[in-house]
């Protein structure tokens, strides 16, 4: 299956717990002021390559903790990222997914774009949108404080959001 990535990054420490293969969508409906990859944003730009390429790359790095989805915005690309989810599942590693919409959004909406399937292969959901007004530099993984590091499963189950501690 096909996605539109801006890149990847083989051996992360900042997009998550521990070592991380980070890929990076393309394309971001909310344009947030101050924004870490606004390269990102353009829909159109980026490069395409499959699911199955990043999967080989993945199995290609016996060093990593997990895979983090960041972007631009990881739920424009639900589908692929969700079949791809699976797969980076079945190799025993764990998934971050960051996203500019809250937790309480993608729950509600979740039976639209199959962002049902990529909350149910996330680990770590770290959710709202960048607010330059509230960056802060002490907090792990995220970049402004209205930022949410989420215990995904958790809060499935529950219906409701359940923070963990990076």
């Amino acid at each position: 299956m096909e996605l539109r990535i801006a890149g990847t990054i083989n051996d992360s420490i900042v997009d998550g717990p521990g070592i991380r293969f980070t890929i990076f969508v393309q394309g971001c409906p909310h344009n947030c002021k101050g924004c870490h990859n606004p390269q990102t944003h353009d829909f159109n730009g980026g490069t395409l390559t499959t699911t199955e390429e990043l999967l080989e790359k993945i199995k290609g790095n016996p060093l990593l903790d997990g895979v983090t989805f960041s972007g631009g915005e990881p739920f424009c690309q639900a589908e692929a990222l969700s079949v791809l989810g699976k797969e980076i599942r079945k190799l025993g590693l764990n998934i971050v997914t960051y996203t500019g919409y809250t937790f309480e959004k993608l729950y509600d909406d979740r039976a639209e774009n199959h962002w049902q399937e990529l909350l149910e292969v996330t680990d770590i959901l770290i959710d709202g949108p960048f607010i330059l007004e509230q960056k802060d530099w002490e907090i792990k993984f995220r970049g402004s404080s209205n930022q949410r590091y989420i215990d995904c499963r958790k809060s499935l189950a529950e219906g409701r959001v359940t923070e963990a501690e990076p």
